[in-house]
């Protein structure tokens, strides 16, 4: 990990602002993008959350479909099952 050198307290509701050089940074949009967080040891991770596909969890190539993300390695391997199939 690297350090920014940057600290930040918490507010009475236990929130943290992300400096504004870090979410320009990232390339990060208030009220678009959303933020991972998890633990790693005794660290409380925060990444920039990229959606993943719910079959293979490839980020790239995404789509997003009844409120769901695929990826289009997915939609095409799942077309070719209907064709097999013949189902719809």
């Amino acid at each position: 990990m690297k350090s920014t050198g940057i600290i930040r307290g918490l507010d009475n509701m236990g929130r943290v602002v992300i400096p504004k050089e870090i979410r320009k940074f990232l390339d990060m949009t208030e009220g678009e993008d959303a933020i991972e967080i998890y633990m790693q040891d005794d660290c409380i991770v925060l990444k920039k959350h990229k959606p993943s596909c719910i079959f293979c969890n490839n980020e790239d190539d995404c789509i997003e479909f009844e409120n769901q993300t695929v990826c289009k390695a997915c939609v095409e391997r799942l077309l070719l099952k209907v064709k097999e199939n013949e189902i719809i």
